[in-house]
């Protein structure tokens, strides 16, 4: 006689109720030969299915011993357990356990996924196996859309597409009408014949009658194991190999079941669209505000850096006084034009203005207005960075001969000259009792300090000394600093430089430079502020993610455990949840890149001079981070799926 296919030796199984223990399995042995057709029969409670899911491998028995082909079970890892359950043996279900999201070509398909088919064989072998179960022409319709009989076919054909030497058969008749029963009764017969080991639970006694074998069992213990008078006489037994939990799929296979993983992935999320979306939204909101901060952020710093460069370029202006806000400044008179033509010898220095103001009317025709009246260099303008909107500048010999040429700014223009096509060049305005003919307009500068709306002009600085003021003290002195030199190295150098020639610090020093700093930094903390709360927000929706998830796998419990069943190893059921909860945080993620750009595009229409753009490293890092967090919050609900007992999951319908 051949060795025995199954064997086991005094298998126990209790079950913890409480504080007491219930026996299921009370010392059962018994062997099953290859080719074998055996009907395990009971009433209820009587532990024939806790000996079929024993003799499944999707539950282990508390003492005694089970072999497969001589190997014993026990040290059997739970992917050697799912090896053997995938490669050599098929389940048929009471209630078929067919999942709901796949048509039943997809259902008949899952053992092969699992088992590193490539899609063109499986495909093949599945219409190969529903065309000789009668069904061919509902491939591809869905669970719901079939009867009982047509429901049972599929599962009789998932369990046939790894070419599984044991059969095993839950009630296979029980949810069927007399009709669809005898035909599956029909097909496992012919299996049968085939050389396939069949293993039927039942209680029904015309179905135990079918097979060749028959063993009662009574309250865990087998009653009776008796033959019966059957005609039937299967062909040679289907070979075992000795060593299948060892083979397992290369990097091929493994690539194919990542995909067959994402695919399945995107197929419960199209059957779950709402509360996928639900997942994402917190993804999405979350990688919207990071993204739109960080380009709010550096739009900003650019826009605050424009506007001081509009100020001037690495510039520094030196006033009287001790420091800012000295109430003595006005008293001190040491800083004189001799003080800037030394400035102006020194290498590092670029640009020197002398600059007076005051204050007074400005009168045109019958319209009048206070005007700030600057005085300053010819290179004033440069050092600035103003811009000439029409007409010119003064020189160097308006200054020399104290000549009455005024330049306006365009509030002065718009005030005076609006409506005038010549925009008030060569027009005479008296400003106080002097009267200075305009001889150009500078444009509206964006950046500055104070409001906008003053009117301002500007004068050869000796001809507003000369006329206005009566003073030869200066307001400041301004400097441009050359390119290459560090404006704090100039500055330090100026310092020096002033209380040598006045023999004490009488004067206080603009640094440009720090109020760039100053206000980049700032900007950079309110960047990184409210980028922390977004940082929140997609921890908030990463937690969401992972609860969704919780609540998914808590739904699909029976959808695992069929998994398990047919041959799904730990690592496919983690993959699978894993990639699913990646999937949702990607295109949340991608979403949420979309909406920061299209929210970037309304800023940028809605504000002129202020651009909102996103880098490729920025967006980059956006999905990455979304991608992150799926698979960090999606890890722990995938490995509780991963790690579910399979006849616990298969018991829950």
């Amino acid at each position: 006689m051949a060795d025995p296919i199954i064997a086991l030796e005094t298998v126990r199984r209790e079950f913890a109720a409480g504080d007491v223990s219930v026996v299921a399995l009370d010392d059962v042995s018994l062997s099953i030969q290859p080719g074998e057709m055996v009907a395990i029969i009971g009433s209820s409670g009587s532990g024939k299915s806790t000996l079929l899911n024993i003799l499944g491998c999707l539950d282990r028995p508390t003492s005694g011993t089970y072999r497969v082909a001589g190997q014993n079970v026990s040290e059997l890892d739970a992917d050697a357990l799912a090896a053997l359950r995938r490669e050599h043996f098929g389940f048929i279900f009471q209630r078929y356990h067919l999942l709901g999201d796949l048509s039943a070509g997809e259902n008949v398909e899952i053992p092969a996924i699992y088992a590193g088919m490539k899609a063109r064989e499986r495909r093949a072998r599945a219409e190969q196996l529903l065309a000789r179960l009668g069904v061919s022409d509902r491939r591809g319709h869905r669970p719901n859309q079939l009867s009982g009989g047509q429901q049972q076919r599929v599962s009789i054909a998932r369990a046939l597409i790894n070419g599984a030497e044991v059969i095993l058969a839950d009630e296979p008749t029980g949810a069927l009408d007399r009709r669809s029963g005898e035909e599956v009764l029909k097909i496992l017969k012919e299996l049968h014949r085939e050389g396939r080991t069949i293993i039927i639970v039942t209680h029904d006694a015309d179905v135990a009658a079918r097979a060749e074998r028959i063993i009662e069992l009574r309250d865990g213990k087998i009653v009776s194991d008796r033959r019966t008078e059957t005609t039937d006489t299967p062909e040679r037994p289907v070979a075992v190999s000795r060593t299948p939990w060892d083979n397992v799929p290369g990097w091929s296979g493994a690539l194919r079941r990542l995909r067959e993983a994402s695919r399945m992935a995107l197929v419960a999320m199209a059957a779950h669209r709402l509360r996928a979306f639900l997942t994402m939204l917190g993804i999405i909101i979350g990688i919207a505000a990071v993204s739109s901060v960080v380009a709010l952020g550096n739009a900003s710093q650019r826009k605050v850096l424009s506007d001081i460069s509009s100020l001037g370029t690495n510039t520094i202006e030196v006033f009287p006084g001790k420091d800012f806000g000295d109430a003595r400044a006005g008293k001190i008179k040491t800083l004189v034009l001799d003080d800037a033509r030394a400035l102006d010898r020194q290498d590092f220095i670029a640009g020197v203005t002398p600059t007076v103001s005051t204050s007074t009317t400005v009168r045109y025709r019958g319209n009048e207005s206070n005007v700030l009246v600057n005085g300053v260099g010819e290179s004033y303008f440069q050092v600035k960075g103003a811009k000439l909107a029409k007409g010119r500048l003064f020189d160097t010999d308006a200054i020399r001969n104290i000549e009455r040429q005024v330049v306006i700014d365009d509030n002065t223009r718009k005030t005076f000259f609006a409506d005038d096509q010549t925009s008030g060049i060569g027009r005479v305005i008296w400003l106080g009792k002097v009267p200075c003919r305009i001889v150009g307009v500078i444009a509206q500068q964006q950046g500055g300090f104070g409001s906008n709306q003053n009117l301002s002009v500007y004068l050869p600085y000796t001809t507003v000394q000369a006329q206005f003021t009566g003073d030869h003290s200066l307001r400041s002195i301004l400097l441009r600093i050359s390119d290459d030199i560090s404006t704090n190295l100039a500055q330090d150098a100026v310092t020096t430089m002033l209380t040598q020639r006045h023999n004490t610090r009488d004067f206080v020093i603009l640094n440009t430079d720090d109020i760039r700093r100053t206000i980049t930094s700032t900007t950079q903390t309110l960047a990184f502020l409210v980028a922390a709360i977004a940082v929140i927000s997609l921890v908030v929706g990463g937690i969401g993610v992972m609860n969704i998830m919780l609540v998914s796998v808590s739904e699909r419990i029976s959808e695992i455990g069929v998994r398990m069943a047919v041959g799904a190893r730990r690592s496919d059921i983690l993959q699978q949840f894993l990639v699913e909860a990646t999937l949702i945080s990607s295109i949340g993620g991608i979403a949420g890149i979309l909406v920061a750009m299209l929210l970037g595009l309304a800023i940028n229409l809605a504000v002129p001079g202020f651009e909102v753009s996103y880098s490729t490293f920025s967006i980059g890092a956006a999905f990455l981070t979304s991608t992150g967090i799926g698979v960090a919050f999606g890890f722990f609900p995938a490995r509780r799926a991963a790690f579910l007992d399979p006849v616990v999951a298969l018991s829950r319908d």
